[in-house]
């Protein structure tokens, strides 16, 4: 009985470690982008209705922007707001969804930074220049220090309460199955970044799980494809009871990452060479490893896709279809419309 209590302390303990620190990492990456945003003020909308004027420039503006305000969603629903005001066409806001894919590889690769030992005292600069600066500016800059310091103080947290995970069976079992069941890899990526809303997030336990030795490489991979799938989410919810255009534009999200997810899972094993041998020739830690391996994922998936851009601009446009425009379009419509003007003779 006394075990059994023991066992339950050792698991609520874990759980509450895991979920605070998820709310602290969470909290982290949103407080230092408002932060980044403040300092931008209104010329994020700006940069992206000026400099997207041909998909090219839309993929570096997607890059520039979601590494400014550490979040893909977050540029997807700028992006959507200015097609469904007319300032930006499909074709120009799918470039910007592919960098925007690009540039939320930022998050991995500040997480791949080894320096969780100082996560408190960049926390207590960050809330010094809050609290004893009133300059806007500094305050700006004291909240993306402060959220900086708290995405690492959350992951450490997170990395502390999964730590037990390796001696349960069941999770042994899982990983296990996952290496030889890339796929199951790739549900339970997807489904974890539905249930957390963040690929952010999901990426940086991923990269922790792999530190800590309880995901081999063959298994890691296929999970990072899902977290890349899941967070298409939060674009296909924003674009519920929206516009046509947002519709398109959520869809454009779903299918570049469906389409980037399904060959790399072909490709697994040669890519998880590829990997490997990165991680030893560069001599990388292993939550640099994740990082990389999430940065070439993006950015050959965009490689990929981006002659198609047309293509997939003329495939979104035939699934969802704007009603108002087919009717216009229809001939039924315009015999109807016809019908109702009388010639002139019989007038």
């Amino acid at each position: 009985m006394k075990g059994l209590i023991l066992l339950d302390i050792n698991v609520q303990e874990m759980l509450f470690q895991f979920i605070g620190g998820l709310g602290i990492f969470l909290f982290g990456i949103k407080y230092m982008g408002d932060g980044l945003q403040k300092s931008a003020g209104d010329r994020l909308r700006g940069i992206l209705d000026r400099f997207t004027t041909n998909p090219l420039m839309g993929v570096l503006v997607g890059i520039f922007v979601t590494a400014l305000i550490q979040s893909s969603s977050g540029t997807t629903a700028l992006t959507v707001g200015l097609v469904s005001a007319g300032f930006m066409t499909l074709r120009q806001a799918i470039g910007v969804i592919m960098g925007a894919n690009i540039g939320t590889t930022v998050t991995a690769f500040i997480i791949g930074i080894d320096i969780d030992a100082y996560a408190l005292p960049i926390i207590a600069v960050g809330a010094a220049a809050i609290f004893f600066f009133r300059k806007e500016k500094i305050q700006a800059l004291g909240q993306v220090i402060f959220g900086f310091g708290a995405l690492f103080y959350g992951l450490d947290l997170m990395s502390i309460g999964m730590k037990p995970l390796r001696t349960l069976e069941a999770f042994q079992d899982l990983m296990l199955s996952m290496s030889d069941n890339p796929f199951l890899g790739v549900l339970v990526g997807t489904v974890f970044t539905l249930i957390v809303q963040s690929s952010s997030a999901t990426i940086g336990i991923l990269q922790e799980l792999f530190a800590q030795g309880s995901l081999h490489l063959d298994a890691a991979l296929p999970v990072l494809f899902g977290d890349n799938l899941g967070t298409t989410i939060t674009a296909v919810l924003a674009s519920i009871g929206a516009s046509v255009a947002a519709k398109r534009a959520a869809m454009v999200h779903v299918l570049f990452n469906l389409v980037g997810s399904i060959i790399f899972t072909i490709l697994l094993i040669p890519f998880t060479k590829a990997v490997g041998l990165m991680q030893h020739t560069l001599l990388l830690n292993p939550e640099m490893t994740i990082a990389f391996a999430h940065g070439v994922f993006n950015i050959t998936n965009t490689l990929i896709q981006f002659p198609f851009i047309a293509a997939i601009a003329w495939f979104v446009t035939k699934v969802i279809r704007d009603e108002n425009q087919s009717k216009v379009l229809s001939p039924a419509f315009k015999l109807s419309k016809l019908e109702e003007i009388e010639p002139i003779e019989n007038r």
